[in-house]
Protein backbone atom coordinates (compact mmCIF):
# COMPACT_ATOMS: atom_id res chain seq x y z
CA UNK A 1 0.00 0.00 0.00
CA UNK A 2 1.21 3.51 -0.89
CA UNK A 3 1.95 5.72 2.27
CA UNK A 4 0.25 9.49 1.53
CA UNK A 5 2.80 11.96 2.68
CA UNK A 6 2.33 15.43 4.55
CA UNK A 7 3.24 18.74 4.26
CA UNK A 8 1.73 20.67 7.19
CA UNK A 9 2.07 24.45 7.72
CA UNK A 10 1.54 25.78 11.23
CA UNK A 11 3.36 27.52 14.18
CA UNK A 12 5.14 24.65 15.59
CA UNK A 13 7.13 23.63 18.42
CA UNK A 14 9.35 24.97 20.21
CA UNK A 15 6.81 27.97 19.60
CA UNK A 16 4.59 27.93 22.58
CA UNK A 17 0.93 28.01 21.22
CA UNK A 18 -2.11 26.03 20.95
CA UNK A 19 -1.89 25.59 17.14
CA UNK A 20 1.90 24.42 17.54
CA UNK A 21 1.13 22.10 19.88
CA UNK A 22 -2.33 20.81 17.63
CA UNK A 23 0.14 20.41 14.82
CA UNK A 24 3.12 18.60 16.61
CA UNK A 25 0.15 15.74 17.83
CA UNK A 26 -1.36 15.72 14.80
CA UNK A 27 2.15 15.13 12.52
CA UNK A 28 2.72 12.33 15.88
CA UNK A 29 -0.46 10.36 15.08
CA UNK A 30 -0.97 10.81 11.29
CA UNK A 31 1.47 8.42 10.54
CA UNK A 32 -0.02 4.81 9.88
CA UNK A 33 1.44 1.36 9.86
CA UNK A 34 4.84 1.41 7.67
CA UNK A 35 5.03 5.18 7.76
CA UNK A 36 8.16 7.17 7.74
CA UNK A 37 9.61 10.34 9.47
CA UNK A 38 10.37 11.46 5.26
CA UNK A 39 6.64 11.24 5.27
CA UNK A 40 6.25 14.34 6.61
CA UNK A 41 7.54 17.49 6.57
CA UNK A 42 6.66 20.70 8.73
CA UNK A 43 6.58 24.44 7.44
CA UNK A 44 6.77 26.69 10.16
CA UNK A 45 4.88 29.97 10.55
CA UNK A 46 7.83 32.28 12.40
CA UNK A 47 7.33 36.02 13.40
CA UNK A 48 11.12 36.31 13.23
CA UNK A 49 14.13 33.16 11.99
CA UNK A 50 15.22 30.94 14.53
CA UNK A 51 18.28 28.64 14.93
CA UNK A 52 17.59 25.19 16.24
CA UNK A 53 14.17 23.94 14.34
CA UNK A 54 13.55 20.54 14.77
CA UNK A 55 14.18 18.21 12.24
CA UNK A 56 10.96 17.72 10.64
CA UNK A 57 10.93 21.39 9.99
CA UNK A 58 11.44 21.78 6.18
CA UNK A 59 11.45 25.70 6.13
CA UNK A 60 10.04 28.31 8.44
CA UNK A 61 7.78 30.96 6.67
CA UNK A 62 8.97 34.27 7.39
CA UNK A 63 5.94 37.16 7.92
CA UNK A 64 5.94 39.32 5.29
CA UNK A 65 9.16 37.69 3.26
CA UNK A 66 7.61 36.79 -0.57
CA UNK A 67 10.39 34.80 -0.84
CA UNK A 68 10.10 32.84 2.26
CA UNK A 69 5.88 32.24 0.99
CA UNK A 70 7.68 30.95 -2.81
CA UNK A 71 9.75 28.71 -0.96
CA UNK A 72 7.52 27.13 1.65
CA UNK A 73 5.07 26.00 -1.10
CA UNK A 74 7.36 24.60 -3.19
CA UNK A 75 8.80 22.77 -0.19
CA UNK A 76 5.05 21.87 0.64
CA UNK A 77 4.44 21.04 -2.81
CA UNK A 78 6.87 17.96 -2.18
CA UNK A 79 4.48 16.14 -0.59
CA UNK A 80 0.88 14.21 -1.36
CA UNK A 81 -1.23 16.96 0.78
CA UNK A 82 -0.90 20.06 2.39
CA UNK A 83 -2.30 20.14 5.82
CA UNK A 84 -2.83 23.66 6.80
CA UNK A 85 -3.96 25.44 10.10
CA UNK A 86 -5.78 28.62 9.62
CA UNK A 87 -6.11 31.40 12.18
CA UNK A 88 -5.99 35.17 11.03
CA UNK A 89 -3.47 36.07 13.57
CA UNK A 90 -0.53 33.47 12.65
CA UNK A 91 -0.20 34.41 8.94
CA UNK A 92 1.74 38.01 7.68
CA UNK A 93 -0.55 40.39 6.30
CA UNK A 94 -3.49 41.99 7.85
CA UNK A 95 -5.73 39.91 9.60
CA UNK A 96 -3.39 37.15 8.00
CA UNK A 97 -4.09 37.86 4.15
CA UNK A 98 -0.51 36.32 3.07
CA UNK A 99 -1.92 33.35 3.55
CA UNK A 100 -3.73 33.74 0.15
CA UNK A 101 -0.99 33.99 -2.05
CA UNK A 102 0.60 30.80 -0.28
CA UNK A 103 -2.41 28.74 -1.10
CA UNK A 104 -2.72 30.03 -4.50
CA UNK A 105 1.21 28.35 -5.27
CA UNK A 106 -0.17 25.28 -4.05
CA UNK A 107 0.06 22.56 -6.90
CA UNK A 108 -0.92 19.90 -4.18
CA UNK A 109 -4.32 19.29 -2.45
CA UNK A 110 -4.94 20.79 0.37
CA UNK A 111 -6.59 20.55 3.80
CA UNK A 112 -7.24 23.67 5.67
CA UNK A 113 -8.32 23.60 9.62
CA UNK A 114 -10.64 26.51 10.20
CA UNK A 115 -9.38 27.24 14.04
CA UNK A 116 -12.02 30.64 14.04
CA UNK A 117 -15.11 30.94 12.41
CA UNK A 118 -16.03 34.38 13.43
CA UNK A 119 -20.38 35.20 14.33
CA UNK A 120 -19.72 38.50 12.90
CA UNK A 121 -16.54 38.89 11.02
CA UNK A 122 -14.78 42.20 9.60
CA UNK A 123 -15.54 41.98 6.06
CA UNK A 124 -11.93 41.97 5.13
CA UNK A 125 -11.57 38.93 7.15
CA UNK A 126 -15.46 37.42 5.78
CA UNK A 127 -13.42 37.89 2.32
CA UNK A 128 -10.01 36.35 4.37
CA UNK A 129 -12.08 32.89 4.87
CA UNK A 130 -14.05 32.77 1.83
CA UNK A 131 -10.81 32.87 -0.83
CA UNK A 132 -9.27 30.52 2.06
CA UNK A 133 -12.48 27.91 1.80
CA UNK A 134 -12.35 28.42 -2.38
CA UNK A 135 -8.68 27.85 -2.68
CA UNK A 136 -8.37 24.38 -0.58
CA UNK A 137 -9.75 20.95 -1.30
CA UNK A 138 -11.33 20.76 2.05
CA UNK A 139 -11.75 22.46 5.32
CA UNK A 140 -12.13 20.86 8.82
CA UNK A 141 -14.39 22.52 11.89
CA UNK A 142 -13.75 21.08 14.97
CA UNK A 143 -16.82 21.51 15.87
CA UNK A 144 -20.39 21.20 14.57
CA UNK A 145 -21.18 24.76 15.96
CA UNK A 146 -17.87 26.27 13.20
CA UNK A 147 -19.61 24.01 11.01
CA UNK A 148 -22.85 25.71 11.07
CA UNK A 149 -21.30 28.80 10.98
CA UNK A 150 -19.42 28.37 8.10
CA UNK A 151 -23.11 28.42 6.36
CA UNK A 152 -23.15 31.87 6.85
CA UNK A 153 -20.50 32.86 4.24
CA UNK A 154 -20.49 32.74 0.78
CA UNK A 155 -18.91 28.99 0.43
CA UNK A 156 -18.92 25.83 -1.03
CA UNK A 157 -20.05 23.74 1.99
CA UNK A 158 -19.52 20.57 0.01
CA UNK A 159 -16.03 21.03 0.83
CA UNK A 160 -16.60 20.91 4.78
CA UNK A 161 -16.44 18.33 7.32
CA UNK A 162 -16.40 18.31 11.46
CA UNK A 163 -13.42 16.61 12.67
CA UNK A 164 -13.12 16.65 17.10
CA UNK A 165 -10.14 18.31 18.18
CA UNK A 166 -7.88 15.54 19.30
CA UNK A 167 -6.68 14.97 22.91
CA UNK A 168 -4.17 13.09 24.66
CA UNK A 169 -5.72 10.43 26.18
CA UNK A 170 -4.31 9.29 29.51
CA UNK A 171 -3.02 5.94 29.96
CA UNK A 172 -5.76 3.37 31.81
CA UNK A 173 -2.62 2.03 33.80
CA UNK A 174 -1.74 5.12 35.82
CA UNK A 175 -4.41 4.70 38.62
CA UNK A 176 -6.26 8.17 39.24
CA UNK A 177 -4.94 9.08 42.80
CA UNK A 178 -7.11 8.51 46.24
CA UNK A 179 -9.57 11.56 47.35
CA UNK A 180 -7.10 13.80 49.12
CA UNK A 181 -8.60 15.72 52.57
CA UNK A 182 -8.37 18.97 50.21
CA UNK A 183 -10.00 18.83 46.72
CA UNK A 184 -8.38 20.25 43.65
CA UNK A 185 -9.65 22.77 41.24
CA UNK A 186 -7.58 23.00 38.19
CA UNK A 187 -7.29 25.70 35.09
CA UNK A 188 -4.87 25.33 32.47
CA UNK A 189 -3.15 26.90 29.72
CA UNK A 190 -1.57 29.86 28.23
CA UNK A 191 -2.60 32.53 30.28
CA UNK A 192 -3.73 36.20 29.44
CA UNK A 193 -6.98 38.34 29.53
CA UNK A 194 -9.94 37.22 28.53
CA UNK A 195 -9.20 33.51 30.40
CA UNK A 196 -11.95 34.85 33.11
CA UNK A 197 -9.33 33.93 35.79
CA UNK A 198 -10.52 36.42 38.19
CA UNK A 199 -14.38 35.34 38.00
CA UNK A 200 -13.11 32.06 39.47
CA UNK A 201 -10.75 33.50 41.98
CA UNK A 202 -13.88 35.65 43.20
CA UNK A 203 -15.51 32.12 43.18
CA UNK A 204 -12.94 30.68 45.04
CA UNK A 205 -13.43 33.43 47.60
CA UNK A 206 -17.19 32.24 48.52
CA UNK A 207 -16.28 28.70 49.25
CA UNK A 208 -14.41 29.92 52.66
CA UNK A 209 -17.74 27.61 54.36
CA UNK A 210 -16.48 24.81 52.51
CA UNK A 211 -14.23 22.05 55.05
CA UNK A 212 -11.50 21.88 53.51
CA UNK A 213 -11.04 24.41 51.31
CA UNK A 214 -10.55 24.00 48.34
CA UNK A 215 -7.17 24.72 46.34
CA UNK A 216 -7.68 26.77 43.02
CA UNK A 217 -4.18 25.66 40.90
CA UNK A 218 -3.76 27.73 37.61
CA UNK A 219 -0.89 26.20 35.57
CA UNK A 220 0.40 27.60 32.61
CA UNK A 221 2.60 30.40 31.06
CA UNK A 222 1.62 34.51 30.10
CA UNK A 223 1.09 33.97 26.59
CA UNK A 224 3.94 34.73 24.47
CA UNK A 225 1.58 37.82 22.80
CA UNK A 226 0.54 38.98 25.61
CA UNK A 227 3.80 38.54 27.39
CA UNK A 228 5.41 41.02 24.86
CA UNK A 229 3.23 43.48 25.15
CA UNK A 230 1.76 43.89 28.31
CA UNK A 231 4.57 41.59 30.61
CA UNK A 232 2.66 39.52 33.77
CA UNK A 233 0.69 42.46 34.05
CA UNK A 234 -2.52 39.66 34.46
CA UNK A 235 -0.94 37.57 36.70
CA UNK A 236 0.17 39.96 39.36
CA UNK A 237 -3.09 41.51 39.16
CA UNK A 238 -4.63 37.94 39.82
CA UNK A 239 -2.31 37.28 42.76
CA UNK A 240 -3.25 40.94 43.91
CA UNK A 241 -7.11 40.03 43.83
CA UNK A 242 -6.59 36.73 45.62
CA UNK A 243 -4.60 38.72 48.03
CA UNK A 244 -7.35 40.89 48.49
CA UNK A 245 -10.06 38.28 48.82
CA UNK A 246 -7.96 36.55 51.84
CA UNK A 247 -7.55 33.20 49.24
CA UNK A 248 -4.15 33.94 48.81
CA UNK A 249 -2.91 30.77 50.08
CA UNK A 250 -5.87 28.65 48.61
CA UNK A 251 -5.00 29.71 45.07
CA UNK A 252 -1.45 28.34 43.25
CA UNK A 253 0.23 29.51 39.87
CA UNK A 254 2.51 27.31 37.85
CA UNK A 255 3.77 29.49 35.56
CA UNK A 256 5.88 26.52 33.69
CA UNK A 257 5.02 25.16 29.90
CA UNK A 258 4.69 21.45 30.90
CA UNK A 259 5.73 18.18 29.59
CA UNK A 260 3.14 16.06 28.57
CA UNK A 261 4.01 13.46 31.27
CA UNK A 262 3.96 16.31 33.77
CA UNK A 263 0.68 17.70 32.84
CA UNK A 264 -0.55 14.32 32.75
CA UNK A 265 -0.61 13.73 36.60
CA UNK A 266 -1.60 17.21 37.42
CA UNK A 267 -4.92 16.59 35.42
CA UNK A 268 -5.04 13.05 36.90
CA UNK A 269 -4.52 14.39 40.48
CA UNK A 270 -7.84 17.60 39.84
CA UNK A 271 -10.84 17.18 41.19
CA UNK A 272 -12.90 19.20 38.78
CA UNK A 273 -11.08 21.13 35.56
CA UNK A 274 -12.75 24.93 35.83
CA UNK A 275 -12.72 27.11 32.13
CA UNK A 276 -14.29 30.25 32.97
CA UNK A 277 -13.40 31.97 29.45
CA UNK A 278 -15.19 35.64 28.68
CA UNK A 279 -15.64 34.79 25.08
CA UNK A 280 -19.28 33.85 24.18
CA UNK A 281 -17.71 32.96 20.49
CA UNK A 282 -14.94 30.71 21.11
CA UNK A 283 -15.85 27.72 19.24
CA UNK A 284 -12.61 25.40 19.75
CA UNK A 285 -10.90 24.70 23.36
CA UNK A 286 -8.37 22.05 23.01
CA UNK A 287 -8.26 22.45 27.01
CA UNK A 288 -11.73 21.59 26.89
CA UNK A 289 -10.95 17.97 25.06
CA UNK A 290 -8.14 17.26 26.88
CA UNK A 291 -9.90 17.68 30.34
CA UNK A 292 -13.45 15.32 28.66
CA UNK A 293 -10.81 12.90 27.59
CA UNK A 294 -8.83 12.54 30.88
CA UNK A 295 -12.57 11.81 32.25
CA UNK A 296 -12.63 14.84 34.63
CA UNK A 297 -15.48 16.68 35.49
CA UNK A 298 -15.67 19.87 33.94
CA UNK A 299 -17.33 23.32 34.67
CA UNK A 300 -17.49 25.68 32.06
CA UNK A 301 -18.83 29.20 30.79
CA UNK A 302 -21.41 28.88 27.89
CA UNK A 303 -18.92 29.67 24.90
CA UNK A 304 -20.29 27.14 21.69
CA UNK A 305 -17.61 24.48 21.96
CA UNK A 306 -18.35 23.87 25.88
CA UNK A 307 -22.51 23.80 25.36
CA UNK A 308 -21.96 21.66 22.21
CA UNK A 309 -19.64 19.15 24.13
CA UNK A 310 -20.96 19.44 28.19
CA UNK A 311 -24.16 18.17 27.61
CA UNK A 312 -25.66 14.74 28.69
CA UNK A 313 -24.26 15.13 32.23
CA UNK A 314 -20.86 15.35 30.88
CA UNK A 315 -20.06 18.99 33.33
CA UNK A 316 -22.16 21.88 34.45
CA UNK A 317 -22.38 25.18 32.31
CA UNK A 318 -22.62 28.61 33.89
CA UNK A 319 -22.76 32.32 32.69
CA UNK A 320 -20.01 34.15 31.91
CA UNK A 321 -18.23 36.63 34.18
CA UNK A 322 -20.32 35.45 37.25
CA UNK A 323 -18.63 34.13 40.35
CA UNK A 324 -21.66 33.47 42.39
CA UNK A 325 -22.71 30.27 39.97
CA UNK A 326 -19.28 29.04 39.72
CA UNK A 327 -19.20 29.26 42.73
CA UNK A 328 -22.21 27.71 43.35
CA UNK A 329 -21.46 24.89 40.44
CA UNK A 330 -18.22 24.32 42.14
CA UNK A 331 -19.69 23.35 45.65
CA UNK A 332 -22.31 21.15 43.74
CA UNK A 333 -19.14 18.83 42.26
CA UNK A 334 -17.23 19.15 45.62
CA UNK A 335 -19.84 18.33 48.30
CA UNK A 336 -21.79 15.88 45.90
CA UNK A 337 -20.06 12.75 45.34
CA UNK A 338 -22.24 11.00 42.93
CA UNK A 339 -22.05 14.03 40.63
CA UNK A 340 -18.98 13.85 40.46
CA UNK A 341 -18.73 10.56 39.76
CA UNK A 342 -21.50 10.61 36.99
CA UNK A 343 -19.95 13.55 35.08
CA UNK A 344 -16.35 11.62 35.18
CA UNK A 345 -17.96 8.53 34.02
CA UNK A 346 -19.87 10.62 30.93
CA UNK A 347 -16.50 11.89 30.30
CA UNK A 348 -14.45 8.72 29.71
CA UNK A 349 -17.68 7.14 27.31
CA UNK A 350 -16.25 10.06 25.12
CA UNK A 351 -12.36 9.69 25.49
CA UNK A 352 -11.68 7.37 22.51
CA UNK A 353 -13.39 9.40 20.06
CA UNK A 354 -11.55 12.64 21.19
CA UNK A 355 -8.23 10.68 21.15
CA UNK A 356 -5.77 11.76 18.91
CA UNK A 357 -5.27 8.30 17.25
CA UNK A 358 -8.88 8.13 16.19
CA UNK A 359 -8.83 11.67 14.94
CA UNK A 360 -5.73 10.95 12.86
CA UNK A 361 -7.40 8.45 11.30
CA UNK A 362 -9.96 11.47 9.96
CA UNK A 363 -6.98 13.36 9.15
CA UNK A 364 -5.91 10.31 7.04
CA UNK A 365 -9.13 9.24 5.26
CA UNK A 366 -10.30 12.79 3.88
CA UNK A 367 -6.01 12.82 2.66
CA UNK A 368 -6.86 10.26 0.54
CA UNK A 369 -10.16 11.13 -0.47
CA UNK A 370 -8.69 14.57 -1.77
CA UNK A 371 -5.68 12.94 -2.95
CA UNK A 372 -7.95 10.54 -5.10
CA UNK A 373 -10.32 13.21 -5.95
CA UNK A 374 -7.48 15.74 -7.53
CA UNK A 375 -6.04 12.31 -9.46
CA UNK A 376 -9.60 11.67 -11.06
CA UNK A 377 -10.07 15.52 -12.07
CA UNK A 378 -6.77 15.50 -13.90
CA UNK A 379 -7.39 12.35 -15.65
Amino acid sequence: MTTTTYGLLSTYPPTQCGLATFTAALRTHLGGPGARSEDFGVVRVVDQLESGSPPEVVHDLLKGSPSSRRRAAAELNEFDVAIVQHEYGIFGGPDGDEVLALLAELTVPSIVVLHTVLVNPTDRQKEILEAVVRAADAVVTMTRTAYRRLRDYEVDMTKASVIPHGAHVPSPAIAARPDAARPTILTWGLLGPGKGIEWAIEAIGMLGHLDPAPRYLVVGKTHPKVLERHGESYRDSLRDQAERLGVSEQVEFNAAYLSLDALESIVRDADVVLLPYDSPDQVTSGVLIEAVAAGKPVISSRFPHAVEMLGDGVGLLVPHRNPQAIAAALEQVLTQPDLKSTMAARSALLSPLLGWPAVAGQYRALAEQVVALRVTAVA
